[in-house]
């Protein structure tokens, strides 16, 4: 690539972040901290801040966040440590298994949690069935404590995102460290925290900065549990008011800072570079066999945390196999009508067509930006390359929410972009919204094939007259398509399944993506239950292809593409 496309792709790129990305969040900022005289106050923000209601919920958020992060830490980092460790029967099988909670979006397992725990379901007949609670007992487990209903659900949704980075931390770990150290006697749980701990700081950070913001701006969850002590679900409420309101803009300013905050403090204490180490070749190392008794039992802890995480998934199967499920331990009524109803339902077939649009057109941009911005930071010495880096990780540290008001707001009436206001039509503001949430998938993507395909070949094409952009296409691009599928796998399965820009832009009906039209059927009486559940497995079915594809291509490097 010239330097003159090089400049061209960085140009492009700025451009495209600062329409789309950072005007936005400048539209934020100045919808809640500036009078309506256009001068600028804290007003709105001292006004917020010593609101019980609004500062009680900044702190739920906070700490769901928290909770949520640390109960999918446990979970996460033992079962990397025993797979990066130790060899047990069918480990192949079960560290594909473990990635099964990503395939079904939070909101929608959630759906199936209550099932399962609700006042009249499984748990509680089981428990009468028992004789352990009298006839006509009830008890709504999640219900009860809305507040750890969702870090629950939360955590066994987004553990496989840590785990995946444990996992390749784990394994650029050099075992001649952790044997030095048993050579000075220590040894077990201690070795691994003052040594191993250390080293994997910075994968681990990757991992929780992710799963962190996801749940502190988490939207779909809490509305299906009824928490609304929460800021998100307090903006999602505010949209109705928000010409006249400067307290959503606040708020979402607030929700805004607090991340870049968190990530930023998260980035200085545990994201820096990890310890230098020797090359692996120095020392022995990898899995090791164990006694057969201690090999099934690291084969039972990876069984019962896959049960346990897909519960959700079995409630929502469960709900839309069923004609009924009320007082029973199993759901009533096996049928597969559901399944067909919902591919045929007025409310999903238009959002299976429009989710298929958004996704593929947003997938093509996220490719053709994707490939392009790698091979800038990775093939050039262009001055400014790690701010275009930087860019393009940056909306993981986003959340989805915030990007999605910044819309609704740059687009309102009379302001300069209202003719692609999302009232009218959300199309173009859905396929740049999954487009700039999704590209940070197909840049690492990439950027790991050009790392790792040497420069010779396209050094060899150019010498022999070959453009440099021809020689990328023609010699570079073919070697990496594994990457770039992967990439672009993932890139469009997440799109299909983003929920809080799909919730937030898509306001018609005739427009609603697959997730949006998942919520809608939830709500409505009769059979919605029953068809939101056999649309969340249909969109099972296709995310767990995409995932268990891109899981092929990529193998361990897959949690590369969930890094900030």
């Amino acid at each position: 690539m010239s330097r003159t496309t090089a400049r061209f792709v960085f140009a492009l790129t700025s451009a495209f972040f600062a329409v789309f990305f950072l005007w936005p969040i400048l539209q934020i900022l100045k919808g809640g901290f500036t009078d309506e005289n256009g001068r600028p106050t804290l007003a709105f923000l001292e006004a917020l801040l010593s609101d019980p209601t609004y500062l009680g919920a900044l702190m739920n958020s906070f700490l769901l966040a928290c909770a949520g992060t640390a109960m999918a830490f446990l979970i996460a980092l033992p079962l990397a440590a025993v797979s990066d460790r130790f060899l047990f029967p069918f480990k192949g099988f079960l560290n594909s298994a473990v990635l099964i909670p990503m395939i079904l979006p939070p909101f929608v397992g959630a759906i199936g949690i209550k099932q399962i725990f609700g006042q009249y379901g499984s748990v509680n007949t089981l428990l009468i069935d028992l004789g352990l609670r009298p006839r006509g007992w009830t008890f709504d487990w999640f219900a009860a404590n809305q507040f750890w209903g969702v870090a629950v659900v939360e955590a066994l949704s987004l553990y496989p995102i840590i785990y995946l980075n444990a996992v390749a931390a784990l394994a650029n770990v050099d075992p001649a460290m952790e044997e030095a150290a048993q050579n000075l006697g220590c040894t077990g749980l201690r070795r691994f925290r003052r040594i191993t701990l250390p080293l994997i700081h910075p994968g681990l950070f990757a991992g929780g900065t992710i799963v962190f913001i996801w749940v502190f701006t988490e939207l779909g969850t809490p509305l299906v549990f009824d928490y609304s002590k929460v800021t998100s679900v307090q903006i999602y409420y505010g949209l109705k008011d928000i010409g006249g309101n400067p307290f959503p803009y606040t708020l979402v300013a607030v929700m805004l800072a607090s991340s870049v905050a968190i990530y930023a403090v998260g980035k200085g204490v545990f994201g820096r570079t990890g310890h230098a180490m020797m090359a692996k070749a120095t020392a022995t190392g990898g899995a090791r066999a164990l006694p057969r008794p201690q090999a099934w039992l690291c084969t039972l802890l990876f069984c019962a945390v896959t049960l346990v995480a897909i519960l959700p998934h079995l409630g929502v199967v469960l709900i839309a196999s069923s004609k009924d499920w009320y007082a029973s331990v199993l759901p009533t009524g096996p049928t597969l009508d559901n399944y067909r109803a919902a591919l045929g339902h007025e409310l999903t077939v238009p959002a299976i067509a429009n989710s298929l649009k958004y996704a593929s057109v947003s997938t093509v941009i996220d490719v053709f930006l994707g490939v392009a911005i790698a091979y800038v930071v990775v093939r050039t010495k262009m001055a400014g390359r790690h701010v275009l880096d930087f860019l393009a990780m940056l909306p993981l540290a986003v959340p989805g929410i915030v990007l999605a008001f910044g819309y609704l707001a740059m687009s309102h009436e009379g302001r300069l972009f209202a003719f692609i206001n999302p009232v009218r039509n959300p199309t173009v503001l859905l396929i740049v919204a999954y487009s700039i949430r999704r590209l940070p998938y197909v840049v690492r993507s990439a950027a790991a094939g050009f790392q790792q395909t040497s420069p010779v070949l396209e050094e060899a094409a150019e010498n022999l007259g070959c453009p440099p952009l021809r020689a990328m296409v023609r010699i570079t691009l073919p070697l990496i398509a594994a990457n770039l599928m992967a990439g672009a796998l993932l890139a469009f399965a997440f799109a299909m399944l983003e929920v809080s820009d799909s919730i937030i832009l898509a306001q018609k009906m005739v427009y609603f993506p697959i997730t949006k039209a998942i919520l809608e059927l939830f709500q409505l009486l009769g059979d919605g239950k029953f068809l939101a559940c056999a649309l969340g497995v249909w969109a099972m079915i296709f995310l767990g292809t995409m995932v268990a594809g891109a899981s092929i291509l990529l193998g361990k490097r897959l949690g590369v593409l969930f890094r900030v």
